[in-house]
């Protein structure tokens, strides 16, 4: 393999996605082969014009057969093939020179420029994303998105060894530090010399802007504080993510819950999720709407939804803003044994929200979910989470994206439910689905498939994605702490009744 065509095809490529100018290829090849440790190129007469994936790939072959790379992980790929695209990334502060020339012209174009660059950079890994299974499944509460998540990649077992042997670290201190960024990486932390972010000030304070590699949604973003802090929901919170919509008016932006079970996997650090997409929870329709006397031309209203939302609007960021902490606090001391919410027990303290702001028009607009996070001997993982039934689909946390509508299921479940559509569309399924990696889904997809079975694995496939949909609906439910029959519906409406006092 011709590690000089190799290396002159990609740069080419960087040139051509305008990644680089012209005039830097000579520069850029000399890094490329300082970093593969090349010490001689011969030029090659021409150079075809391939896509990145493919070029890397052959890259990655010369890299194994030449001993760059020792063993063909998915971790030790990308911590080379990332090492080399670092060659074309521009420094940090080109690039939020250039996103403050693009947010001059709109904030659209800005973040539109910095997500293609991200993607053009390798930052986020679109070959991988295409992977991921996804549709759509109708339920009362409108359609929710569901998605197979394939672009993570996991470990396999001799990476799993090699980390045992991998020496402590307290640099970056966490994934999300803003350290992260130009960082080569190591077996047990990603390479990160493409990720770039981008500076802006929220509630006087010192934030960043960057994609997520993993994108679950159009121009999926983070937002993160420089300083490495706890996530905590406080006004604070309300008063950055509603300053966040008004420089951003196209974006959404929401905080994970600060408490284990009903928080997300990272709580170590303060962050936001944001981005360019409408999930099904924006969609869904008041109930039921009331004014909030005490805090000027502010409604609050019930949500139709499976969970329980307050969703606060009014043209005033700062007295929305001020609604929300009232509510927070509200909630943060309210009890209904009849509905099986206590605000603590034994000095804990259960609950707290998931924000979510988005603009509607002019109008600031906050959903407000109310979480608790509290266990019992019935349910040891969580009242208001994933019940063991529904384990089989999905037993994680149900966090922001999922609290929105959107699905993010292991990947575990592409082979599992192509399997049991399989042994539903064959002979005897009733014993068939009994045996392997179907046994956990069986009585499930017996029940679901009774009376519509046929022999097309696809129409069987398809089934199982719908119900499984369903299932996604029903956890969603099992994490709403005000439940949707009549009895959960006067319960939320005598929370409600407070928060006008």
């Amino acid at each position: 393999m011709n590690i000089s065509r190799l290396v002159e095809e990609l740069t080419a490529w960087a040139v051509r996605k305008k990644l680089i100018e012209k005039e830097d290829h000579v520069y850029c090849r000399n890094q490329l082969l300082e970093k593969l440790q090349i010490a001689d190129f011969e030029q090659p007469v021409s150079a075809a014009e391939r896509d990145l994936h493919s070029i890397m790939e052959d890259i990655l072959k010369w890299a194994l057969d030449e001993g760059r790379i020792e063993n063909d992980t998915v971790t030790e790929r990308d911590l080379f093939d990332t090492k080399l695209m670092g060659v074309f990334a521009d420094k940090p502060s080109v690039i939020a020179s250039r996103f403050g020339k693009e947010e001059e012209k709109s904030p659209e174009q800005a973040t539109a420029w910095f997500y293609e660059w991200n993607k053009a950079i390798d930052y986020i890994r679109t070959k991988r994303i295409e992977k991921n299974v996804t549709w759509k499944t109708d339920t009362e509460y409108g359609a929710l998105d569901m998605t197979i998540n394939l672009s993570k990649p996991e470990k396999d077992p001799a990476e799993i060894e090699k980390l045992k042997h991998q020496p402590a670290s307290s640099y970056p201190l966490c994934l999300l530090c803003r350290e992260n960024e130009g960082y080569a990486g190591r077996l047990n932390h990603p390479a990160r010399q493409n990720l770039r972010t981008i500076p802006v000030t929220l509630n006087e304070e010192a934030w960043h802007f960057q994609f997520s590699p993993y994108v679950y949604y159009h121009e999926h973003a983070i937002v993160l504080k420089e300083k490495h802090e706890p996530m905590v929901i406080t006004g604070d919170t309300f008063t950055r993510l509603l300053a966040f919509t008004e420089r951003f008016p196209h974006y959404f932006i929401g905080s994970n819950a600060d408490l284990p079970i009903v928080g997300g996997s990272i709580l170590s650090h303060d962050h936001y999720q944001a981005g360019c997409y409408t999930f099904p929870m924006a969609r869904a329709e008041a109930e039921e709407t009331m004014e909030l006397p005490q805090f000027t031309g502010v409604t609050a209203a019930r949500v139709k939804w499976p969970m329980s939302v307050v969703r606060l609007q009014g043209d005033d960021r700062t007295e929305v803003k001020k609604a929300a902490e009232h509510i927070l606090n509200s909630w943060r001391a309210y009890s209904d044994e009849t509905a099986g919410i206590y605000a603590e027990t034994d000095g804990t303290l259960h609950q707290t929200i998931t924000p979510i702001a988005r603009r509607r028009g002019r109008a600031f607009e906050l959903d407000l979910v109310l979480r608790n996070n509290r266990t019992s001997s019935d349910h040891p993982d969580g009242i208001f989470h994933p019940h063991a039934h529904v384990h089989h689909i999905k037993k994680e946390n149900i966090g922001l994206i999922e609290v929105m509508g959107l699905a993010v299921l292991p990947g575990r479940l592409k082979q599992e439910l192509r399997e049991t559509a399989e042994k539903l569309a064959g002979v005897s399924p009733e014993s068939a689905l009994y045996d392997g990696i179907t046994a956990k889904h069986a009585d499930w997809a017996l029940k679901v498939s009774e009376g519509r079975r046929t022999a097309s694995v696809e129409e069987m496939e398809t089934l199982l994605q719908e119900e499984t949909g369903l299932v996604f609906a029903e956890i969603l439910g099992h994490a709403g702490v005000f439940k949707r029959d009549d009895a959960g519906i006067r319960a939320f409406q005598r929370f409600m009744q407070t928060i006008q006092q």
